[in-house]
């Protein structure tokens, strides 16, 4: 059990050494410009990438702020296009759930807001058509990407690619990365 272990955390260790460190910068640049602008960061993802965005959404507007929510500061807008289970079910059932996430864009998403993608594999069709609604509407593209990064990843602006052909290696990376950029913006508002 310990030698798993001791794989499952090197081969995490590998892929986040292979993770470009200028296209986490350039990540951090977009989301610090949405910020200052007042702008929203809307994100989405399918399965754990689900789970990723949300978690990465409510990072943003809560734990930036750490345990005191009184402080005067400038906040982020993040809103995880995912959490809405009516609005997705509706747009799923009745056009099509490679709409659920671009018919949302096209509500919501003004000039100076970002899209921020999370797709282990790049290729899901959904995150393909709001990538390419956001593309539309001048957004800047966030993609978190694994595996070859499919079609997702020449769409984007700013690309996190986990060079991995494991969902589980793939989104722990994700994770990772997205409290590193937590941690950046603590120290920055603080």
């Amino acid at each position: 059990m310990e030698n798993y272990v001791k794989k499952f955390l090197g081969e995490v260790g590998v892929n986040l050494k292979k993770v470009s460190w200028r296209e986490i910068a350039k990540t951090m640049k977009i989301l610090q410009t949405a910020y200052e602008a007042d702008g929203k960061v809307f994100l989405i993802g399918n399965g754990g990438s689900a789970a990723i965005a949300s978690h990465f959404a409510n990072d943003l507007n809560k734990t930036i702020f750490g345990k005191k929510g009184e402080k005067k500061v400038k906040r982020f807008q993040a809103i995880s296009l995912t959490d809405n289970i009516p609005t997705l079910t509706a747009w799923a059932n009745d056009v099509g759930y490679e709409y659920v996430f671009s018919e949302q864009l096209k509500n919501f998403a003004q000039e100076k807001d970002v899209l921020v993608t999370i797709s282990s594999s790049g290729n899901s069709p959904n995150i393909i058509k709001a990538a390419q609604t956001a593309k539309s509407l001048y957004l800047p593209i966030i993609a978190f990407v694994g595996f070859d990064g499919g079609k997702l990843i020449s769409l984007a602006d700013a690309k996190i690619h986990v060079p991995s052909n494991s969902y589980a290696i793939v989104e722990s990376c994700h994770g990772a990365i997205c409290h590193h950029i937590i941690t950046y913006f603590q120290e920055l508002i603080e």
